[in-house]
């Protein structure tokens, strides 16, 4: 979801100042004196109190000092984003696939625009479904079809030692793609948008 916030938080004998995020499916926090890791999924009760986030999960509550912002944080985790809203698949957007797609991730996307097939020129969002590293030299094609200010979404499974985020953000460098953001698809499946970067379109 991307919020990030300085902070103090208070969760059972602990108390520290440091760094909150607001991930697409987790709540973290990570201080000087302690770290958490909140699974929204496992979040049970939600409430704002002059400025403080209160978010209690399993048997305690976790106190995120957040000021002006607690509220959009908690409507955040109450309504978070769809998969496709978190991928940035609009309606009647041109999307391009490659590789042999995930089934559910597909049908969700031809839901919501028609326009979905090979990739060709001027292809606003593509996305390459890969196994293996050998899958990622599909990523020049790819590159040459999208439009200057298109992405390129690599999709590829989850807890594979044989292809991590690593070798996918390797081999965009390698033809000069970078990195904008990295997403949890489904609960198997892992990806990282790629772009040109703006001074080379």
């Amino acid at each position: 979801m991307g919020l990030e916030a300085t902070c103090r938080v208070q969760h059972g004998e602990h108390t520290g100042t440091g760094r909150a995020q607001l991930e697409t499916d987790t709540l973290r926090f990570k201080g000087e004196n302690f770290r958490l890791a909140i699974p929204l999924r496992d979040i049970q009760k939600l409430s704002v109190r002059s400025g403080r986030l209160e978010v209690g999960f399993g048997a305690t509550t976790a106190v995120f000092h957040l000021g002006d912002q607690a509220m959009r944080w908690a409507e955040k985790i109450r309504s978070p984003p769809s998969v496709l809203d978190k991928l940035g698949v609009k309606t009647d957007m041109a999307i391009a696939l490659a590789g042999t797609p995930d089934t559910a991730l597909v049908e969700q996307i031809r839901a919501r625009t028609p326009h979905v097939g090979k990739p060709r020129a001027g292809t606003e969002l593509a996305f390459l479904f890969a196994g293996a590293v050998r899958d990622l030299g599909r990523l020049e094609s790819l590159k040459k079809a999208i439009a200057p200010a298109g992405a390129i979404w690599v999709v590829w499974p989850k807890g594979r030692p044989e292809l991590k985020e690593d070798h996918v953000r390797a081999e965009a460098r390698d033809i000069g793609l970078v990195d904008v953001k990295v997403a949890s698809v489904s609960a198997a499946l892992s990806g990282l948008k790629l772009m040109i970067p703006r001074a080379k379109r």
